[in-house]
């Protein structure tokens, strides 16, 4: 008698694929997320604390004609969000490609490689998602959102995550020692957030660290952000800050899906 031979098993393709590997890293979550909560409600919480309700009380009539608690709860949540995507976005690629090879697991599946890079991407934002709305909460119960507008705040953070996350993974998988990795924060995360206008006004800056503040995505997350919180207009257009994030997430992407194909296919 002849066995019926099975038919080769069909793999997911499109938002399929993409859902299935963004539920890959759901599940590796399952493990840790009571950490990542906890430290997502002591941060802001030790931050207001510490900047807004310390410091502030040594700044006689606020920053902008707002109190300075006000003030710095936006850069906050959009510094946030930046140091969570940067986060997700080093050395869990590098250990994809470098050590425990789970990139080369999934195009084994097989998975495209947009497919690949886009649900990793997905959980990235996922996490910028939950921490922005924990910092969102807590900035609340201190009564420093003084806008309805406030609520734009979650998208705008997403729109900040991607322009970062994307180029960042482009760079981690192009590397090949976490040595980079540490480079790439001394250089650009710990300035950016510093003098991007976080804690004060990137107009007190010299001109051309004003320049280089304008350059990075962080402060335009941090003004769109901060007009939202204090219900005022931004410094610059919405439009050309929402179109240079933008700008920032397309190139980055395409970044990445050809350092993510040159490796994964060779």
């Amino acid at each position: 008698m002849k066995i019926a031979e099975r038919p080769p098993a069909v793999s997911p393709t499109g938002w399929l694929a993409t859902r299935a590997v963004f539920e890959y890293y759901l599940v590796n979550y399952r493990r840790t997320w009571r950490g990542s909560v906890f430290s997502a409600f002591a941060l802001p919480l030790l931050t207001m604390l510490g900047f807004g309700l310390g410091v502030g009380a040594y700044i006689d009539g606020g920053v902008a004609g707002v109190s300075y608690l006000d003030y710095i709860v936006p850069g906050l949540i959009a510094s946030t969000a930046l140091q969570v995507a940067i986060g997700e976005s080093t050395w869990p690629v590098l250990a994809n490609f470098e050590w425990i090879k789970v990139y080369f697991a999934q195009a084994a599946a097989p998975l495209r490689v947009a497919d690949i890079l886009n649900g990793h991407l997905a959980f990235v934002l996922f996490r910028v998602l939950a921490s922005s709305v924990i910092f969102l909460c807590v900035a609340a119960a201190f009564g420093a959102l003084r806008s309805p507008w406030a609520l734009a705040v979650v998208p705008l953070v997403l729109l900040l995550g991607l322009a970062v996350a994307a180029p960042v993974f482009a760079y981690s998988s192009a590397i090949s020692s976490d040595s980079y990795l540490a480079l790439l924060f001394r250089i650009a995360v710990i300035p950016m957030t510093l003098f991007a206008g976080v804690f004060f006004p990137v107009e007190s800056l010299p001109v051309v660290l004003r320049w280089l503040a304008y350059v990075s995505p962080l402060w335009h997350g941090v003004d769109l952000c901060r007009a939202a919180s204090l219900g005022v207009a931004p410094q610059w257009s919405v439009v050309g800050h929402l179109l240079y994030l933008a700008a920032w997430a397309v190139a980055g992407w395409l970044l990445a899906w050809r350092r993510f194909h040159r490796r994964l296919a060779s």
